[in-house]
């Protein structure tokens, strides 16, 4: 199933809770000289136009980045400064998909690896990343084919998974993906982003963690309203393992300010907790 566009979700409050995430590990990875890789298994286009059709039939950027103000959180300076490198005039128009947030942490020495089998998204995802010799974008199911590169040469690196999840198999798929990828790459960095459309799923997911034998797991989970069968997608989180150490400080400090800020009045909620210590 191909349908899934990116397009029509960017900017909103499930991925600010994503990339927020992403720049956090992203930046441990680069303090060090030694070279690291990113896999990114659902790469979307990389970038997407706020002002475009498929973005503004929706608007959901602006429950989410477009609530936000750099000047009153310092704390995502990071963050912000991603974006702000996709938007040159210093206004929000653009905003970056998780490859074009990672370009910008990328050294001569890194590489990544994308992943995108819309025809259409994974032509802009080449579009978007043509000028970075260090990625390489291909149309491709990551789920068949990403293990083949893990453990990667470097040693070092993080794996972003992040489905549409439009096809109920992939609870079951990402798991096993990562599962199988820790088992031949133990150290690297695991990053699952999940939405909340039926927590029976998330629970049983959340236990195949728990139970799977892999150490040191965080989860971050941000929600605008309680749990809904009736009512889509109402909160969305990260299971993250092998975090960078500052992260769980940096998110329990962070959640509890940024679900205020992005309430819209239905309750909203966060999660912030180990759930497999190391």
């Amino acid at each position: 199933m191909l349908s899934y566009r990116h397009s029509f979700h960017a900017g909103n409050f499930a991925d600010v809770l994503k990339h927020i995430v992403l720049v956090e590990i992203l930046e441990h990875l680069s303090q060090k000289d030694k070279p690291f890789d990113y896999f990114d298994t659902h790469s979307g286009a990389g970038l997407y136009d706020l002002y475009s059709e498929t973005a503004t039939k929706l608007g959901e950027h602006q429950g989410g980045i477009s609530k936000l103000k750099a000047d009153k959180w310092p704390e995502l300076k990071s963050y912000f400064d991603a974006i702000d490198g996709c938007n040159k005039d210093g206004k929000l128009r653009f905003y970056p998909g998780s490859p074009l947030i990672a370009t910008q942490y990328l050294r001569q020495k890194d590489k990544a690896w994308l992943y995108e089998l819309h025809p259409k998204d994974y032509q802009l995802l080449k579009q978007n990343t043509a000028r970075h010799r260090q990625v390489i974008a291909t149309n491709e199911d990551s789920l068949s084919n990403v293990l083949a590169l893990i453990p990667p040469a470097s040693r070092r690196g993080v794996m972003l998974v992040d489905p549409s999840y439009e096809i109920k198999s992939d609870y079951e798929d990402v798991f096993k993906l990562i599962k199988q990828a820790h088992s031949k790459f133990s150290t690297g960095t695991y990053a699952l982003w999940y939405p909340v459309v039926d927590r029976q799923r998330i629970n049983k997911l959340e236990r195949r963690f728990i139970n799977s034998g892999i150490k040191n797991i965080q989860r971050f989970e941000l929600g605008l309203e309680p749990d809904s069968v009736e009512r889509g997608m109402t909160s969305s989180g990260m299971i993250v393992i092998n975090p960078p150490w500052k992260l769980m400080g940096k998110m329990t400090q962070l959640l509890p300010r940024l679900s205020k800020a992005l309430d819209t009045g239905d309750g909203a909620l966060y999660r912030c907790d180990q759930l497999v210590d190391e």
